[in-house]
Formats: structure tokens, C-alpha cells, sequence
């Protein structure tokens, strides 16, 4: 059996004005934005070039982005095929998965970095050899994941009945 795919204008016109699509990429720019505003306030030393790579790709912080974007998608699906659907059990879970992994594992990761970072600049420091930080993968507060997940229903109940 073959399955043929073809992409034209009116298709890529449909799929970006979907409220699923835009639900969902919606509440991540939003959440990015009030993440680099939350962190604007609370270090307001930072420059401009800091705050613009917190909208676009940092992780952790205030609110979830993650969280965000699958809890918008999800309710999006709910509203538009009926929690019923194959399609919302799909949905459903991976954004259970994603909140998970944004809250426990991506967390831990983190913790560890700094730790590692703590301990690798110690042992450097006392035998005077080179010092190389392991990237430090920031997760988030349950209070962060809760706060992204709100936000995400709010827009998806936003582009469905306003």
C-alpha cells in the first residue's frame, strides 16, 4: 500500500489556522514571554540579548512552557474531538509524560549539573587544573508546571469560545 503525501498552499493555510496548532504554539510563546518578563524583574541586570534567548529557547522557569504547550494542545483536542476520542487518549498522555519529565527528570538533571559543576570547580581550584562546566538542564518547580498548565487550558478555552 502506498501513501502519498502532497503539501500544497491550501493545506499549510489549514494547518496553521488550526485552534489546536495555534492553541498550542500560543501558550509556548506566551509562557516564554512571561518567563523572560518574571526573569526581568527578578534580575533586572540583564541585557536585552539575555531576555530575547529566554523568549526563544531557554527551559525552566516561570511558567512551564512545556507544560504550557501540551496542556494547550490536549484541551484544544478535548474541545474540538471529544474526550472519547483516539486522538485526546494520545494527547492526553503525552502531555501527562511531558509534565512529568519537565517536573522530576529534567529537574534532577539540573540539581546534578550544579552539583557536578560545585564539585568540578572545587577539585580544580585545589589542584590547579582546568575547570570545564557541564551544562546545567534546568526543570521545573511543580508550582511552575501547574502555573504552565493553567495557562495552556486558559488558551485553549480562549480559541474555542472567543
Amino acid at each position: 500500500m502506498s501513501v502519498t503525501m502532497t503539501i500544497n498552499a491550501e493545506s499549510l493555510k489549514a494547518f496553521f489556522e488550526n485552534p489546536i496548532f495555534l492553541s498550542a504554539v500560543s501558550s509556548w510563546f506566551f509562557s516564554q514571554l512571561l518567563k523572560a518578563v518574571v526573569t526581568a524583574l527578578r534580575s533586572p541586570h540583564r541585557n536585552g540579548r539575555e531576555i530575547l534567548a529566554t523568549i526563544a529557547w531557554r527551559t525552566g522557569g516561570m511558567p512551564s512552557s512545556h507544560s504550557a504547550l501540551v496542556s494547550a494542545m490536549t484541551t484544544s483536542v478535548a474541545f474540538k474531538e471529544g474526550i472519547n476520542s483516539n486522538l485526546f487518549v494520545v494527547s492526553f498522555w503525552v502531555a501527562i509524560i511531558v509534565m512529568r519529565d519537565a517536573l522530576g527528570v529534567r529537574r534532577s538533571s539540573g540539581i546534578q549539573g550544579r552539583a557536578i559543576n560545585l564539585l568540578s570547580r572545587n577539585v580544580a581550584e585545589r589542584l590547579g587544573g582546568e575547570y570545564h562546566p557541564v551544562k546545567e538542564i534546568h526543570g521545573h518547580t511543580p508550582l511552575e508546571v501547574v502555573a504552565g498548565t493553567l495557562l495552556g487550558i486558559f488558551m485553549a478555552s480562549a480559541y474555542t469560545f472567543l
